[in-house]
């Protein structure tokens, strides 16, 4: 019977379509200038335009000139199809199977153009639904229709090239002024179509500051199991925009308000419930309060410092639980990390480029404790050494414990390889709740000295572990 209701909601819903309404901005009544406009994009416009063909400057970019800020993708709508495209420009290719675009390329940038979608029936040989999921959609209609088929009403704006006029069909500009987002038809339905919706609707409150409208978030609760489905290889594409797009904390936060973090980063979810979920909270946000400013900055970031940060609470209560057992630290630290990557790469696809280079972020975290000047000196010449001691200083602080502990390495690093005795000598920093202290240290085997005049007077001394 529930089944049944709910097709007949949706059935319902469908029957009810969005009918648009057009409002014309004219030029002096908003703020969308050309010189903020790239060269790409207004070549695109004006060519088509001289062609005879409509085109606009839509969607993301249209909302964030509007909000006074600097876009650094260009998306055109225009009722040329895309071989019409490719014929006006030489340097266009098409693409896509599930929707069909054309990449004009102008050296690094690329103006994506797509023909204005149309609201083509199911069974459709180019528009196929299944579980109420679109996996192909290529029918073309009217600029009226492509309206209301996208996401929110604040990317469904157009800006004419034809008289610099912004034309809303959705109610995009009253949101944009109410600070607000809502979602273009019934929720439930648009969040079928494209689970990853949900997504959207969190980065974008982060990035732009917005309220989540009840409506569109209500749905989050019953239908965020479907991101479990979702393609990994996707969701790894939406983390790195939730995360590493300069307001990656207030994704966070957002993330964790609405729900959803459960079905995208379980293992993190997990860890943020338990006993010292505070201060694993504290940590993850401070790592991504200092991505943010390295992203603002024009520093280069990397995902694998991003997900190691995520997935540390996680990776850590394994390792301190094994070692506790018995288990050999090395081993114990190697299992977790390979259990929880293993666990987390089933919904967000991680490249190995990048997980590879979390396990030795995860791995060097003991061995920061183990100040023997030998150990020191190897330590210090570590290939992950750098990414490694960012992890820490990032622990350090969130944990008033490991900070001065993360100023002994800072030092060590300035220091000449001389003076790293007298460093050692002098009284070591407060350590922190390490998870290597739960294991007894190895003791070295001492070998055995061979009879004077043996051949094997000169064996070398066994590597240290």
């Amino acid at each position: 019977m529930r089944r049944g209701t709910e097709k007949t909601a949706q059935a319902s819903a469908a029957a009810e379509p969005v009918r648009p309404q057009l409002r014309v901005i004219a030029r002096d009544q908003h703020g969308i200038s050309r010189r903020n406009i790239s060269n790409g994009a207004l070549r695109v416009l004006y060519r088509l335009n001289e062609a005879g063909y409509e085109a606009f400057l839509v969607g993301g970019a249209v909302r964030d000139l509007l909000l006074g800020g600097h876009p650094k993708d260009f998306d055109i709508a225009t009722n040329a199809t895309p071989e019409q495209v490719r014929g006006l420009f030489r340097n266009c290719r098409l693409i896509g199977r599930r929707f069909r675009l054309a990449h004009v390329v102008f050296g690094q940038e690329i103006v994506e153009v797509a023909t204005f979608r149309g609201i083509g029936e199911e069974g459709n040989a180019d528009r196929h639904v299944v579980d109420g999921r679109i996996v192909r959609d290529n029918v073309y209609g009217t600029i009226e229709e492509d309206a209301i088929r996208r996401d929110f009403r604040v990317n469904a704006l157009y800006y004419n090239i034809a008289d610099f006029s912004v034309r809303d069909y959705v109610g995009g500009m009253a949101d944009l002024e109410k600070k607000e987002l809502h979602l273009i038809g019934e929720p439930e339905q648009r969040y079928r179509e494209d689970p990853v919706r949900m997504l959207r609707a969190v980065r974008l409150a982060a990035k732009l500051g917005f309220r989540i409208d009840d409506s569109a978030e209500r749905p989050f609760a019953k239908l965020g199991q479907l991101l479990c489905d979702a393609a990994p290889a996707r969701l790894f594409d939406e983390s790195l925009k939730l995360f590493l797009s300069g307001h990656g904390l207030a994704s966070f936060r957002e993330l964790d308000r609405s729900g959803l973090l459960q079905f995208v980063f379980p293992a993190t979810a997990t860890a943020l419930r338990r006993e010292h979920g505070a201060g694993f909270r504290n940590l993850v946000e401070r790592g991504l309060a200092n991505t943010d400013q390295r992203v603002q900055a024009g520093k280069s970031v990397t995902p694998a410092f991003l997900f190691a940060l995520l997935l540390w609470g996680g990776v850590r209560e394994r390792a301190e639980r094994a070692i506790a057992s018995g288990s050999d630290v090395l081993h114990a630290w190697s299992h977790a990390a390979d259990a929880v990557i293993q666990e987390q790469t089933a919904r967000v696809a991680i490249p190995r480029r990048f997980s590879l280079v979390m396990e030795e972020i995860w791995a060097l975290q003991p061995r920061f404790e183990q100040r023997v000047k030998k150990r020191v000196m190897r330590l210090l010449g570590h290939p992950r050494f750098r990414a490694a001691y960012d992890f820490l200083v990032v622990r350090g602080e969130a944990d008033p414990a490991l900070a001065e502990l993360a100023r002994w390495w800072e030092q060590a690093q300035e220091s000449d390889p001389a003076d790293i005795g007298d460093m050692l000598a002098a009284p070591a920093p407060a350590a922190a709740e390490a998870p290597t202290s739960t294991a007894p240290r190895k003791r070295r085997r001492r070998r055995r000295r061979k009879p004077s005049g043996g051949s094997g007077s000169g064996d070398a001394p066994p590597a240290s572990s």
